[in-house]
């Protein structure tokens, strides 16, 4: 049986832009009063990662993954049309359309406006960020767009399932042919712990609370529910407590981070619903096959990027970029997709 979906978007949810951009001062600041701190946490490290910031990933990542019913995987052949279209947009178009956005507006179009020695750091940000399908924001999407629960469930447990064995080869692949120098041992351990051990954990949580019965596993979703946004912006008061000196410096690189992402958002979320009407679905299938694959699993974008390049990276700076300018898009897709109802069913 799946839990309810969230019936509106939360509090943090809805003001997550504001919250991003309040911890991009708040990490600047504390960076600056507290240098010597940050530079002890910042070295705090096994194998490469970052300690503290694994641990915050952990608390993002495990109550998300929670929600994600695997017994629901049987529902994908009541809408098989929507889930091939799902998949075929989220594995197959969304990454290497995004390497190649990347590529352009990076190493052409604002090639001279970005330092040179982070072109290749920008790019692997950008492509992390897209090779990881939105795992539980997509719920609130759905909902908004009044959403079939069924299939949305059943599109995220499947898209998790495929991330597991997909997320290393399609970003080893996509920066090998973006001439980036790819470290596969750290790679494979970002996999590992911020795909495989937190899905492990979540999954055994969850049956051990619906052991209990389906009330205390709701009871426990919602009270974890701020875990996850919290430790986000305590992750990103650390990023900015380090690239404090190069955001200053370099003020307008977020906005042209922002260029390849928003056209990305519109590009897939536009190709989903096309395809969807397309092949016959509903409305209620459309919506969140459409959203799923717009939006972005930017928790381990953020985890990946910090594991493989580091926390002051280029590659770090991008995914949060993603964060920065999710929800405002998002809900530019939302409503378009929800006022476009009446011209999907006439069509369809």
């Amino acid at each position: 049986m799946a839990e309810r979906t969230p019936s509106a978007m939360g509090f943090f949810e809805r003001y997550l832009t504001l919250w991003v951009l309040l911890c991009i001062g708040a990490g600047i600041g504390l960076g600056k009063l507290f240098p010597a701190a940050f530079e002890t946490l910042g070295s705090m490290e096994i194998a490469k990662v970052n300690i503290p910031v694994g641990l915050l990933i952990w608390v993002m990542i495990v109550p998300m993954l929670m929600r994600v019913d695997f017994g629901a995987l049987h529902e994908v052949r009541r809408h098989w049309k929507g889930i091939g279209v799902t998949l075929f947009v989220n594995w197959a178009v969304k990454p290497f359309s995004m390497a190649l956005l990347g590529w352009f507006f990076i190493r052409i179009v604002f090639a001279d406006y970005l330092p040179s020695a982070e072109h290749d750091s920008y790019i692997a940000g950008l492509i992390l960020l897209a090779a990881a399908p939105c795992t539980a924001m997509v719920f609130v999407w759905s909902k908004l767009v009044d959403g079939d629960p069924l299939f949305t469930l059943s599109q995220v447990a499947l898209n998790d399932a495929i991330m597991v064995v997909a997320f290393a080869p399609i970003v080893g692949l996509l920066l090998g042919v973006s001439s980036i120098v790819i470290p596969w041992a750290t790679l494979l351990l970002s996999v590992g712990l911020y795909i495989v051990v937190p899905v492990i954990i979540a999954q055994v949580w969850r049956k051990g609370l619906l052991k209990s019965g389906q009330g205390k596993l709701e009871n426990a979703l919602k009270r974890s529910g701020p875990w996850s946004t919290i430790a986000l912006l305590a992750t990103l008061v650390l990023l900015f407590a380090f690239q404090g000196t190069t955001f200053l410096a370099q003020p307008l690189t977020i906005g042209m981070l922002a260029v390849p992402i928003v056209i990305q958002v519109v590009f897939v979320s536009g190709l989903a619903y096309i395809l969807n009407r397309m092949a016959g679905e509903s409305h209620k299938v459309a919506g969140p096959s459409c959203l799923i694959g717009a939006s972005n699993f930017f928790e381990l974008a953020v985890a990946a990027a910090i594991s493989m390049f580091g926390i002051t990276s280029g590659a770090a700076l991008a995914t949060v970029v993603g964060v920065l300018v999710e929800v405002p898009i998002m809900l530019l897709v939302v409503a378009i997709v929800k006022r476009t109802r009446d011209w999907y069913d006439i069509l369809s």
